[in-house]
């Protein structure tokens, strides 16, 4: 008896050849109509109701016949586990079948790359929340949040995700823009240094991280999302790419474009900004996705394409290689309006690339499902706990913190009681469960109410809610105040999308004070007589000069995520010693404009502006119950080569009876150069933790390449001259000042230079 030879498996389907070759091979047996199918997403559940992204209801109608379109192939599905509240195990069974239909039903077997959003974990029911993006800024501790993308990365990779949409590196440019929660900061190097961090932690469990929003996004007009962004090339150059300059080399495989346009071009169609610097200047090879229907928006929204099928040419012809979320303007119109081949065929060998990359184009590939899927495990659970105590911010404290045991604490304010007010817009019970109300969080999320009852005589009143509310509910809180020795009020932010919340994409203000009632609250409280303590979890600073200097405590939590509650418990206990530092300032009395720490001489207070653009709480700034002993700062050496390196060192002793963190900052100030640069910025530090009686001295090598800036020409450059070094424990308590003198050529320098760093 003989057996039939087996049947060769196609060239793009051996993991042993050149994977340009097979995709080659692959592209060469491809029609039209198969190659566009792979530069589209397919988002099944786009109508289940919720707005879950910019004018979703515009495309909530179009009707795709499911079966016709996986014969053509599927490029990418959309949120299998991120629209609707679904049992993982459930959802990754789902996943498997849909992939084994989408391989069988095309003539090449190629399965689709799945994404979702990843932000504060994975967005997915059942999944770890972690503290928001302003959090990992607050802790300056990249090798804590490479960890928490690590752990991402492998829920991620157990459910069958591919690619994930974040980290978001828009460095925040004004407060009022609701997306401030999603920003790192307000400083670039934090901003990358973090990210980058990120990054490498999801991709080093095989997940593609997505780096957005490529550029300019968080610098739109009034701080209004999707507004016009009139922003300069040296802003743009200085300020908003470095973050994702130091993130591509991190190794991040895919990139985001931004919705806005800059200074009149849609980012979406800018093939200067997309291909001319991202792929022509910075060398990246891997994909461009499109924010979601931002290529349908050219025509919709910026009123620079013609119809689908214009918006689509323009997209392609600028860089964008798949659109997403959904199938739109990349099906049919783009076919019909693209005469050149090569175009798609540039955009489609990278999306083979790198489905090649991730296994999807071997001939064994399969999507295996765990018999028992666990999101919320300890692990992850432990880290998002460490992150949350590392990132607590104490402001200000008059000698009320830690709470005094056997004290009678009245804990008041509508973020107290509330297990929301730990998560950002992007977790997913803010993102998607709160259009599915009938289904609980799916993790255990512990109020402040909650924490401090464990070990505290707590008493309770709501005060008033986040918006809204009457005079009643405030004298109730006051009354409760009054019969307590301490009043903890717990203020802020209600995250949400489009007008659903105070904070979050598309929640936009005007102003900076408290939203609603919740300043009238505080000064109700005040008036007790009973030592209040304020505590802020919210999705941007506020403005709280009227209260700040009467006010025992301020401590800032931004969104810690669902073990944040026990972190702010034991950082007001004191079992926990508040170690984080503001990654963007809080804004002074009567701020209400856009203004960070990054500002010229003219941008900070002058004789000729009325306006004080002086921070209450500064970038950088941070308080411990036991502070570090600063023994010594020096430098070595006053030269400092054009192409070399200077070296910094801070020697820290810790003189207490308890673990402390110190942040050594140091930062550049460069009092004559080509134009007028920031008095001073950030270009490096380091996170010191000090056990009792221990001294540390820390070095930190600093590179001529951080003092380089885009100069008249519009090049990059380090040049000869002075320059001081200024240290200390934020942009405004500056410890010393070391002068230095850059020695040697002047220089050009471009992406490969030398980053700054926070390790």
């Amino acid at each position: 008896m003989t057996t039939e030879p087996a049947t060769p498996s196609p060239p793009w389907q051996d993991p042993a050849a050149d994977p340009g070759e097979r995709v080659r091979a692959l592209m060469a047996r491809m029609t039209p109509r198969e190659k566009i199918a792979q530069l589209y997403g397919i988002w099944v559940g786009i109508d289940s109701g919720g707005e879950m992204a910019p004018h979703q209801h515009d495309f909530a109608d179009a009707k795709l016949d499911w079966d016709e379109l996986v014969g053509h192939g599927v490029g990418q599905l959309t949120r299998v586990f991120g629209t609707r509240p679904v049992d993982p195990a459930v959802g990754a069974r789902s996943l498997a079948r849909t992939q084994r239909q989408i391989v069988a039903s095309g003539r090449f077997g190629i399965p689709a790359m799945v994404h979702e959003e990843c932000l504060t974990g994975l967005a997915a029911w059942r999944a770890t929340i972690y503290p928001s993006p302003l959090c990992w800024g607050a802790t300056f501790d990249p090798a804590l949040v490479r960890r928490m993308g690590e752990r991402i990365g492998a829920a991620m990779r157990r459910l069958g995700v591919h690619q994930g949409l974040a980290p978001v590196l828009d460095v925040a440019r004004d407060l009022r823009w609701g997306r401030i929660e999603e920003t790192i900061g307000e400083d670039p190097l934090l901003v990358g240094a973090i990210g980058s961090a990120y990054v490498a932690g999801l991709e080093s469990a095989g997940v593609v991280a997505t780096l957005k929003h490529f550029a300019g996004y968080s610098a739109s007009r009034a701080g209004r999302n999707l507004a016009p962004v009139p922003i300069g090339p040296r802003e743009l150059a200085d300020v908003v790419l470095p973050p994702f300059e130091m993130a591509l080399r991190a190794g991040a495989r895919s990139v985001m474009n931004a919705y806005t346009d800059n200074d009149g071009v849609p980012v979406a169609a800018d093939a200067a900004l997309l291909t001319g610097l991202l792929r022509d200047t910075y060398g990246f090879t891997g994909t461009v996705v499109a924010d979601y229907f931002s290529v349908a928006f050219l025509y919709k929204l910026h009123g620079v394409a013609e119809d689908r099928g214009d918006a689509a040419a323009q997209a392609l012809a600028a860089g964008i290689d798949v659109e997403l979320p959904t199938m739109d303007c990349y099906g049919e119109p783009l076919l019909a309006a693209v005469a050149d081949a090569a175009a798609i065929d540039r955009a489609l060998e990278r999306v083979l690339r790198q489905k090649c990359e991730l296994g999807l184009l071997d001939a064994d590939w399969a999507h295996e499902v765990p018999d028992e899927i666990d999101l919320d495990d300890a692990e992850s659970r432990a880290v998002a706990a460490e992150l949350a105590e590392r990132s607590i911010v104490l402001l200000r404290n008059e000698g009320a913190l830690p709470l005094a045991p056997g004290h009678r604490i009245a804990v008041v304010g509508p973020r107290a009681d509330e297990a929301s007010a730990m998560l950002g817009c992007y977790s997913f019970p803010l993102h998607v469960g709160v259009h599915h109300p009938d289904v609980p969080f799916g993790v255990e999320v512990p109020t402040v109410r909650d924490a401090l009852s464990e070990d505290h005589d707590v008493t309770y009143a709501l005060g008033c809610p986040v918006l809204g509310g009457d005079d009643a509910g405030i004298a109730a809180a006051s009354a409760t105040a009054r019969d307590a020795d301490i009043c903890v009020a717990v203020l802020g932010d209600h995250a949400g999308l489009f007008g659903r919340g105070t904070s979050g994409e598309g929640c936009d203000v005007a102003g900076l004070r408290l939203p609603g009632r919740q300043e009238e609250l505080l000064e109700a409280l005040l008036a007790t007589g009973t030592p209040v303590v304020l505590v802020l979890l919210s999705g941007r600073p506020y403005e709280l000069s009227r209260q700040a200097d009467r006010l025992a405590a301020i401590v800032c939590g931004f969104y810690p995520g669902e073990e944040g509650a026990a972190a702010l418990a034991g950082v007001l206990s004191g079992r926990i010693n508040p170690s984080g530092r503001l990654p963007v300032g809080f804004p002074g009395a009567g701020a209400a404009q856009p203004s960070t720490y990054l500002s010229a001489r003219l941008g900070q207070r002058s004789e000729v502006s009325t306006v004080d653009p002086t921070p209450l709480f500064p970038f950088g700034h941070g308080l411990s119950y036991a502070q570090a002993t600063w023994e010594s700062v020096s430098a070595a050496g006053p030269s400092w080569p054009t192409d070399g390196e200077c070296r910094v060192v801070v020697t820290l002793r810790n003189d207490t009876d308890r673990d402390t963190t110190e942040v050594v900052q140091v930062y550049l100030h460069d009092p004559v150069a080509e134009v007028a640069r920031p008095v001073q910025q950030l270009i490096a530090a380091r996170r010191v933790d000090l056990a009792p009686g221990r001294t540390e001295v820390v070095e930190i090598g600093l590179h001529a390449d951080l003092t380089s800036y885009t100069g008249r020409a519009g090049k990059r450059i380090v040049e000869p001259g002075d320059v001081e070094l200024w240290v200390g424990t934020s942009s405004a308590e500056i410890i010393a000042k070391l002068p230095c003198a850059l020695t040697g050529p002047r220089r050009e320098v471009g992406f490969d230079r030398v980053f700054g760093s926070l390790e």
